[in-house]
């Protein structure tokens, strides 16, 4: 069967799955020791919550990246995948990558809005001028796996450019290495103003752009929390040319439900979307996998479509939310939807971002 299953056949899976959702969180929750109860209780007797009853509370009010953080902190360990040098490494693999990489990564503070934001930077080899990418971090922050993904851009040919979301967020006005763990760093990044986070990616770009190396064009790829942000910096970034989300929520103008609810209202699309100029490519795991985020795709496909933007959304059956940090995961199905996730991601960059690219 083709790992890629239609969007008619994605709308179809939508009529069931929520049960399971809500199950996975649970029992998510009840690995962490927390419940949402014992939560709401602590909440209102004055407790001071730790980080994992704030991701908690933010997963039960219907927060998708807060109860993916919460599902996937709960995974038993996986096997590393092998080195393969046309993916990006997995999450096990990527610091081993990044100490052997033959291409220039740095560290580089810049200002945005009065504050110093670190970025990491990593260069392609070779004299040509290249386009600028901005590497859009997940909820666990500039980890090392978001420096791989950084540093597999550069090797297929482009500047990148990776923010840290959390510069001066930290203990004693650290970056993400400063937190205790990863739950520590899911909580503060939800907690990261929206229009902060805009202004941060878009300085991200302009600094990338002004490098005597980048030839003026720019695209963003971004992943789960980060993924839905490339799909929002296509809206706020008039000049981005193109933009990569891996499964990533799709923009909406609706305010969070009051209360959550089973199954959750129907998606509508934001009207912003009319704003996009770039070309957006979605990759997402399987519906019945990731059924919150896949609700998303079809109601943004129908409104990308009316206002003839190039909007062009991949499931991958079987393939967790996260497929491309965890490859081995999923009996072999992260593993297919990353070998063909990933040229797929190269391929569109390249495709929008050249100089005689296609045009709208």
């Amino acid at each position: 069967m083709n790992a890629r299953v239609t969007i008619a056949a994605a709308i179809i899976s939508l009529a069931v799955g929520y049960l399971v959702v809500a199950q996975r969180t649970g029992q998510a929750l009840e690995r962490t020791g927390t419940t949402v109860a014992a939560v709401a209780v602590d909440e209102h007797a004055g407790h001071k919550l730790t980080s994992t009853e704030k991701v908690a509370l933010m997963a039960a009010a219907g927060d998708v990246h807060a109860g993916h953080a919460l599902e996937e902190l709960a995974w038993a360990p996986l096997q590393a995948a092998p080195n393969n040098p046309k993916l990006p490494a997995d999450a096990d693999g990527a610091k081993q990558r990044l100490s052997s990489s033959p291409r220039k990564g740095e560290f580089v503070k810049i200002t945005v809005n009065g504050r110093p934001i670190t970025h990491w930077v990593a260069h392609p080899q070779g004299s040509a001028k290249v386009p600028v990418v901005v590497v859009i971090q997940e909820v666990f922050g500039l980890a090392d796996w978001i420096r791989g993904v950084a540093d597999q851009v550069a090797a297929e040919g482009f500047i990148a450019i990776a923010p840290d979301l959390l510069s001066g967020r930290g203990p004693n006005g650290g970056d993400t290495p400063s937190f205790a763990n990863d739950m520590d760093r899911v909580a503060a990044t939800r907690a990261v103003p929206r229009a902060e986070v805009t202004a941060i990616l878009k300085a991200a770009r302009e600094y990338g752009l002004k490098l005597g190396s980048a030839n003026g064009r720019s695209a963003s790829v971004g992943f789960c929390f980060g993924g839905g942000e490339s799909f929002r910096l296509a809206i706020d970034e008039p000049g981005l040319n193109a933009a990569v989300v891996y499964y990533g929520t799709s923009p909406t103008d609706a305010p969070p439900p009051a209360q959550p609810q089973t199954p959750p209202p129907p998606f509508v699309a934001s009207e912003r979307l009319a704003n996009i100029n770039a070309a957006v490519l979605g990759l997402y795991g399987g519906i019945a996998e990731d059924l919150n985020i896949g609700r998303t795709v079809a109601p943004t496909l129908e409104r990308m479509r009316a206002l003839k933007k190039i909007y062009e959304p991949h499931f991958f059956d079987g393939a967790a939310h996260g497929f491309l940090r965890a490859q081995t995961g999923n009996n072999g199905a992260n593993m297919r939807a990353s070998e063909q996730a990933w040229p797929m991601t190269v391929g569109w960059i390249k495709k929008y971002t050249a100089a005689s690219g296609p045009t709208q």
